[in-house]
């Protein structure tokens, strides 16, 4: 039997990398997994729905035909999100890029807890794993002013709706992953970046996307079950490290 047999998972930002990995991961524990994307497919789903998230009347369509579908909704993993290169110091960043970045990271998110939380409830509980990231704790190591913002916003919105429906059976949780070796961490990082980014991670390497993976497959089981209105760390023990020197070639020194 699998973790997750007889639930039913709504994963966002499906047709990404994460996303899935994510699709992969909860199929293969029993759940029936609804995917859906702004664009492009997922492999794996009993479902895929294409929807612009920022729009309120496409995340209720969404919902409403995932529940017609399966009959209730269980697990929402709500993890559509953008990097722009064009993110970058708060002196440097344009209005329109900090009003996009803010209205995919963020608003999308609120918008998919405001209209997917109901049916959850619906079903006597249930488990929101919302994607922040390690910047939304420690700063972010090149400065991304509207990522990081958007993404301390989905934590501390996190830490509230789980106080908020813990009574009534939902656990909400903001998922922090560090840098994840990604096609969009590639697009963003040349290899001097890369490296200056390395020397803050224990493990040396970026996190894979199975391995975020398999922390929403945590949380979305009942094993997780009273983990609830916390930021859950998933970032090799960047955040613990405490780095004095950079050994790595083209690191730039001292950090």
């Amino acid at each position: 039997m699998g973790a997750l047999d007889g639930k039913v998972c709504v994963v966002t930002g499906a047709a990404g990398v994460i996303g899935g990995e994510t699709v992969t991961v909860l199929t293969r524990e029993g759940a029936a997994v609804a995917a859906v994307d702004v664009t492009g497919e997922a492999d794996g789903a009993a479902l895929f729905l294409t929807a612009d998230l920022t729009d309120p009347d496409q995340v209720r369509a969404a919902y409403a035909a995932v529940a017609e579908r399966f009959g209730r909704i269980d697990v929402l993993f709500n993890n559509a999100g953008i990097a722009l290169p064009e993110d970058g110091s708060v002196l440097d960043t344009d209005l329109a890029t900090w009003n996009r970045v803010i209205e995919v990271n963020l608003t999308s998110i609120f918008l998919c807890c405001k209209y997917g939380i109901p049916y959850l409830l619906a079903a006597g509980g249930g488990s929101v794993i919302n994607t922040s990231s390690l910047v939304a704790k420690t700063g972010s190591a090149a400065s991304q002013i509207a990522y990081t913002a958007s993404k301390g916003g989905v934590l501390s919105m996190s830490r509230e709706l789980g106080i908020e429906f813990a009574s009534r059976g939902v656990r909400v949780n903001a998922l922090c992953p560090g840098p994840v070796d990604t096609p969009l961490l590639r697009a963003l990082f040349d290899r001097k970046e890369e490296a200056r980014r390395l020397v803050h991670v224990p493990y040396g390497r970026f996190a894979r996307a199975r391995e975020i993976a398999e922390a929403v497959g945590f949380l979305a089981s009942d094993a997780s079950s009273y983990v609830n209105a916390t930021e859950f760390m998933v970032d090799g023990g960047i955040s613990a490290a405490y780095v004095t020197a950079a050994e790595l070639p083209g690191a730039g020194g001292r950090e």
